[in-house]
């Protein structure tokens, strides 16, 4: 498990070099037979995994008894990640699909890992924030918002109406001032988080493109050289071959 891998985990992409690599000697390698389980619903959240090779169904239990898959994690993926934080129970089942290699970073280390690092934390508390503002813009970008706003909206202006016209207080009269503010308080604080989640992607696009480019590169140059050594070889072919007519000449 390299420094690489390790940062594709959202809580830990914003650590340094040095960090990821002292958190990088707590994984523990765990090598598990097709069928094996990492555990049940319900189990004591107390550790994450990262697949090194192999495949991993992450499935719940349907009350009519039968076995519902979520999701299928290849290399690369995790599962379990929060359970670094809040140590709750498991809320799924963990199950080897194929032969797989895993690296298990378990809660006592990470614990133990944090309480000597403070400046880590604090990192770590930075990307969750960045990644709860992610989630937050993904959201507020949705139809699922736009049907939510517009149900309340009705549903808080409706009600109001009925109230007054049974007689009883509404608690929002006409012309709603208080689902005014509150929908002028969530558009100044939607407006930062969306902002800061468009910085966070443009950021990641500079690095992908960086990356891409990076491998390009390498790939032409890697190109140029097997160009280069056929060149040699269709030289030294012709040359052979002219030797080879020029003794049967002679002969």
């Amino acid at each position: 498990m390299n420094v690489e891998t390790l940062r594709q985990v959202p809580l830990f992409e914003s650590l340094d070099t040095r960090a990821a690599h002292e958190l990088c000697e707590l994984l523990e390698s765990l090598d598990c037979k097709a069928g094996a389980v990492l555990f049940r619903t319900g189990d004591e959240g107390d550790a994450m995994y990262l697949i090194e090779k192999g495949k991993v169904r992450i499935c719940v239990r349907a009350k009519d008894g039968h076995e519902v898959t979520l999701t299928e994690l290849h290399r690369g993926d995790f599962f379990g990640e929060m359970a670094l934080l809040d140590g709750k129970p498991r809320s799924a089942d963990a199950q080897v699909a194929e032969d797989a290699r895993l690296a298990v970073l378990s809660r006592e280390h990470f614990l133990s890992f944090v309480g000597s690092n403070p400046n880590v934390a604090l990192e770590m508390l930075t990307a969750l924030a960045d990644r709860a503002a992610d989630l937050i813009a993904e959201f507020g970008g949705s139809w699922k918002f736009i049907i939510a706003a517009v149900i309340l909206v009705n549903v808080w202006v409706w009600l109001n109406i009925w109230l007054a016209w049974i007689g009883k207080i509404n608690f929002d009269p006409y012309p709603f001032l208080l689902l005014s503010t509150g929908i002028n308080v969530l558009s100044i604080l939607q407006a930062p988080i969306i902002l800061m989640s468009q910085n966070r992607q443009s950021h990641k696009d500079r690095l992908r493109a960086e990356i891409d480019y990076q491998v390009n590169l390498k790939n032409e140059l890697a190109l140029n050289e097997i160009l280069e050594r056929l060149k040699a070889l269709e030289h030294k072919y012709r040359e052979q071959t002219l030797d080879e007519y020029d003794v049967t000449k002679v002969e």
